[in-house]
């Protein structure tokens, strides 16, 4: 039986996300100013010509699903890669730590900033759209911070997790981690993650704070061709 995170991107825009769908019954996607994600509904003719018209020409979107990625003439793959879905073995405790604070829109940009150093997967100055973000600073300084992207029907993706480079090694990220994963669990959605499958020390870390292994996912980074 199919579960709904088989297919993240479609089930998010169907439920939790469906307020920031653009397209129609046969494909959607997150408006490009946000995140890339998009998805269809199936591999049928359809709903692969619908997908193949979302993006203007040259416009690159994310598509991830369990199942192979099918794609339709019109749309090129630019970048592949294997990711691990993740998903939490039991709720999280909320807990509260002095440290913490909710970003906002004032922290659009150094958000961008460290994430846009660190890496932990596409991120844009409206991330917050999606949810909210909680950050650690240092002197007026963004050090560390985590949030929550895609949204299901009883489940939240926690995403955006990072630290400063100068800042790594002290427990900042499993802080936020933690914090997050409270937060989530204290809306009755269960709480779960994307990384890549080569990054064995972040599976490791997901791991050993009771995180398993769901299903491996396929990334498609997608570019229309004409």
């Amino acid at each position: 039986m199919k579960h709904l995170l088989d297919r993240p991107v479609w089930s998010a825009l169907q439920s939790g996300h469906a307020a920031l769908a653009e397209g129609s019954e046969w494909a959607r996607r997150y408006p490009p100013s946000i995140v890339p994600f998009a998805a269809c509904a199936d591999n049928s003719k359809e709903s692969l010509e619908a997908l193949q018209s979302l993006p203007a020409v040259g416009e690159v979107m994310a598509l991830v699903e369990a199942a192979p990625v099918v794609l339709p003439e019109g749309l090129t793959a630019v970048t592949e890669a294997t990711l691990v879905q993740m998903i939490a073995e039991r709720p999280y405790e909320r807990i509260s730590d002095s440290r913490i604070e909710p970003l906002t829109e004032a922290d659009a940009e150094d958000m961008l900033a460290l994430a846009t150093l660190t890496k932990p997967g596409p991120f844009t100055l409206r991330a917050q759209s999606l949810g909210t973000f909680w950050g650690i600073k240092m002197d007026g300084r963004l050090i560390a911070m985590g949030g929550q992207r895609m949204r299901q029907t009883g489940f939240a993706e926690l995403s955006g997790l990072c630290t400063h480079p100068d800042f790594q090694a002290r427990g900042f990220g499993k802080l936020l981690f933690r914090f997050v994963a409270g937060e989530i669990s204290a809306r009755d959605e269960t709480v779960y993650l994307h990384a890549y499958i080569g990054n064995t020390s972040a599976i490791a870390l997901y791991t050993a704070l009771g995180f398993h292994l769901r299903s491996e996912m396929n990334l498609r980074i997608v570019k229309r061709r004409s």
